[in-house]
């Protein structure tokens, strides 16, 4: 049997098992989830039957990906505002349970990069990162404790996960991101902590721990892409001191592959994680990377 036959019949298998989509019914809240990443998690867990919790900093870009969805037959809702505010969570997580009576899954995707030496950078600029990347998936997770740690034997046996995003950064370190590769590694703890805690009552917690993936952060840094946090404009991407990179093979050695990852692929890992396929699966960091680091 080749290799495309044999996918073909997992698939119908699948298929098979779980007609209406592997998250049929769930509720899903994924954060950053306007463009890149984020928005290739909503829409592949709506396509796969999840009603999904559209939340981001740009309200007007998330509207848009709701749009889409419900174009294509799902359901979806915006949660709009910057996971940093002392009240977002309570919010996002209250307007989820209006929405949709629960919460059954957490992607906690939301965040960006802020580069400097160490030598140069800010208390600002390096507690900015710890907030965005630890202490916002932090207080959702814990908003969302009433919801997922139920003691509801119904509950219990339902498909319940939380995934966290990190970096290659943060198990390796990355010159020029102290901040960002200390709060990625900081996710790996909270991920591994909550695993242990709500394990007993069903709820998974897993990592994907992302590589190369094409996204605003992987950039050129030189397109000028910015994110405005607390009335603050912060450059994106990576400086290439002019140099054009192409997709060519040979450009990227360093990954076995060959080649970037493309935000589908990232949210088929992130999918994977929170889907029954991977149902004895927590505590776990999925490195999603194209083998790079190895």
């Amino acid at each position: 049997m080749s290799a495309q036959s044999r996918l073909q019949q997992v698939q119908g298998q699948l298929s098979a098992s779980h007609p209406k989509g592997l998250l049929a019914g769930e509720v899903a809240v994924i954060t950053g989830a306007a463009q890149g990443i984020g928005r290739s998690c909503a829409l592949l867990f709506a396509a796969e039957g999840a009603k999904v919790v559209v939340s981001d900093l740009d309200g007007s870009k998330a509207q848009k990906v709701v749009d889409e969805i419900k174009q294509n037959g799902g359901e979806a809702v915006v949660v709009a505002g910057d996971v940093t505010a002392d009240d977002f969570a309570k919010k996002l997580i209250e307007q989820t349970v209006a929405a949709f009576g629960t919460v059954d899954h957490i992607v906690n995707n939301a965040g960006f990069t802020s580069d400097k030496m160490l030598h140069t950078m800010t208390d600002d600029n390096y507690e900015l990162m710890l907030k965005v990347h630890n202490v916002a998936p932090f207080k959702i997770i814990r908003e969302a404790a009433p919801y997922l740690r139920s003691k509801d034997p119904k509950r219990a046996k339902a498909n319940r996960s939380i995934v966290n995003v990190s970096s290659v950064a943060g198990l390796h370190g990355n010159v020029g991101q102290t901040n960002y590769a200390t709060a990625k590694a900081g996710v790996i703890g909270l991920t591994k902590t909550v695993a242990k805690e709500w394990g007993p009552f069903g709820v998974r917690a897993n990592t994907v721990a992302f590589g190369h993936i094409l996204t605003r952060l992987t950039q050129a840094k030189e397109l000028g892409e910015t994110i405005e946090v607390n009335g603050k404009k912060i450059a994106l991407g990576i400086p290439t001191g002019g140099k054009k990179k192409d997709d060519k093979p040979e450009s990227y050695p360093h990954i076995p592959l060959n080649r970037p990852g493309t935000a589908e692929e990232a949210a088929k890992a992130v999918l994977f994680l929170c889907s029954p396929l991977a149902a004895y699966i927590s505590g776990h960091t999925l490195e999603t990377t194209g083998g790079m680091g190895i």
